[in-house]
């Protein structure tokens, strides 16, 4: 494994602590939980960045760096749920796009090519507001930003269908 696959599976390292900061968070855990969500959400764009720069990319990469991002943004989203901060039916909307898109990814029969495929632009815009969307929804910031949350919340769920929407058109469609 190259250092790019490592830092990808680093970013595994901060879920347990997500889900164990965010089992009865405090205001201050809640601020350290941010910044745990964000700096392991962070090393996805370092994993990406030192594989193409170092032309280290590899197929192991490109099937576990989403998988990892999955983990990565679902922990903090069930926790959420479980504080009944946000709506569970939104998140099963995530998980559900995130599985069909994992499983179209990895299966060359649906494809009609064996390689894992990376992810596209609408992918890369999808994680960007999901990871914005989580930081908000995890900060304890005043009533008055509550709103902005789940208005970030639902643009990321709608980003998450749009994604995989463009991601399961045909490639001549696509372009």
């Amino acid at each position: 494994m190259n250092l790019p696959t490592w830092i990808t599976i680093s970013r595994l390292f901060g879920v347990p602590f997500l889900l164990y900061g965010l089992q009865h968070p405090t205001p201050d855990v809640r601020w350290i939980m941010v910044g745990v969500f964000l700096l392991a959400a962070g090393t996805d764009w370092l994993d990406g960045y030192l594989a193409r720069r170092l032309n280290q990319v590899t197929d192991l990469g490109k099937f576990l760096d989403p998988l990892v991002d999955k983990l990565l943004v679902l922990a903090p989203l069930i926790s959420l749920v479980e504080l009944r901060e946000i709506p569970a039916w939104g998140v099963f909307m995530i998980l559900a796009r995130e599985l069909t898109i994992a499983g179209w990814r990895i299966d060359p029969s649906l494809q009609g090519s064996p390689a894992i495929q990376g992810a596209n632009l609408w992918g890369k815009l999808k994680t960007v507001s999901q990871i914005v969307a989580i930081a908000l929804l995890i900060a304890p910031l005043p009533d008055l930003w509550q709103p902005l949350s789940l208005i970030a919340f639902w643009l990321s769920v709608a980003l998450t269908w749009i994604s995989g929407a463009i991601y399961l058109l045909p490639k001549q469609v696509r372009s």
